[in-house]
């Protein structure tokens, strides 16, 4: 079973075990000398974290890191796992508290650097079960395109993950637009993987600024696109977007109906807003099976990869279960095809 492959790069040879290949698009480790790095000359928290978060929120977020710490920051101990879910493939993307955008531009490309070479090491020791994304310092862009060109030309990373803003400024903005470009060039995915929510006074409680920032962000960040032209000016970009798109596949109708109504909707965009996520990917982490046939409905299956969050607690536990509802056709594509064709993986059993 061979796929298309994207136009930079050749095919990566996987491992397929059973009826379908399965390809988890979602999944994070972490690099402790990238910590390191930035915590000589940043020491403490990240800035934007803490300070939407409650006393209970981070007593349950250190026990929890306590406990997946070890599968977090160690590769070797995930083949285990993959194979008890019946995983092929984990696309191994940054833990996302490791952008480090907020650092000085050199700092931030020294960690960037040391994040995706750890990336590249581990995948090495099994690359027929592992294919990597990197991350890149975007609060510099020409330090951002070239570490961006070296995962893709060098490490043969086959995305980038990418915040839903940079240091509180959204991605249709023009400074931004060269990254684009050069990702566009390059055709290698961007991984949109965010981080909270940047307004969250609100949502200090219960982890709302997991539960319900994370896919607001998202939320964000594909309207800025869509609505801001990115996605008109650069029409080759390949975005797949974390946690099911965020809350817009739901309520699109919104965004069209304003398309049409105001003018200043539509100042930049030049089609009807909806056409647009049909360009996109998203990945199915949405938990709920009705919001999966949903998703599938609305969405269609050939823009749908699996993506389970690996191995944070916000993860699906049964990632290839929770499609079992699908029709053959359909959970063969989002279990593994769609994203063989969009990384330009080759299966063999």
């Amino acid at each position: 079973m061979s796929t298309d492959c994207c136009s930079n790069n050749h095919l990566i040879s996987v491992n397929q075990k059973g009826k379908h290949l399965v390809v988890d698009i979602h999944c994070h480790l972490n690099i402790p000398a990238a910590d390191a790095i930035v915590q000589a000359k940043y020491p403490g928290p990240p800035p934007g974290i803490h300070e939407f978060s409650s006393a209970k929120s981070n007593e349950v977020n250190k026990a929890q890191f306590c406990t997946i710490g070890p599968t977090l920051n160690d590769i070797s101990l995930r083949i285990a796992d993959m194979d008890k879910l019946g995983v092929d493939v984990q696309v191994i993307s940054p833990n996302p508290g490791q952008y480090f955008y907020y650092t000085d531009a050199e700092t931030g490309l020294k960690a960037s650097q040391t994040i995706n070479n750890g990336i590249a090491e581990a995948i090495a020791t099994n690359p027929e079960r592992f294919v990597g994304m990197g991350t890149v310092p975007m609060q510099d862009i020409d330090m951002a395109i070239v570490e961006m060109t070296r995962c893709a030309k060098e490490l043969n990373f086959r995305g980038i993950e990418i915040n839903t803003n940079v240091n509180g400024k959204d991605l249709h903005e023009e400074e931004l637009g060269r990254f684009f470009a050069a990702a566009e060039e390059l055709d290698i995915l961007l991984f949109l993987h965010p981080l909270g929510f940047t307004h969250a006074n609100r949502m200090k409680e219960y982890y709302f600024n997991n539960l319900i920032g994370n896919p607001l962000e998202s939320t964000l960040a594909v309207g800025h696109l869509i609505f801001g032209g990115v996605l008109d000016r650069y029409p080759g970009l390949k975005i797949c977007v974390a946690h099911g798109g965020g809350y817009i596949p739901g309520y699109w109708g919104r965004m069209d109906h304003g398309w049409r109504a105001r003018p200043d909707c539509s100042e930049h965009c030049k089609e009807l807003p909806s056409s647009y996520l049909r360009k996109m990917w998203f990945d199915t982490l949405v938990f709920d099976k009705a919001q999966l046939h949903s998703l599938v409905s609305t969405h269609g299956a050939d823009r749908l990869c699996l993506g389970s969050d690996y191995p944070f607690d916000m993860a699906e536990p049964n990632p290839v279960e929770f499609h079992n509802q699908l029709d053959e056709e359909d959970k063969a594509k989002i279990l593994g095809l769609n994203a063989a064709s969009l990384l330009g993986l080759k299966a063999k059993k």
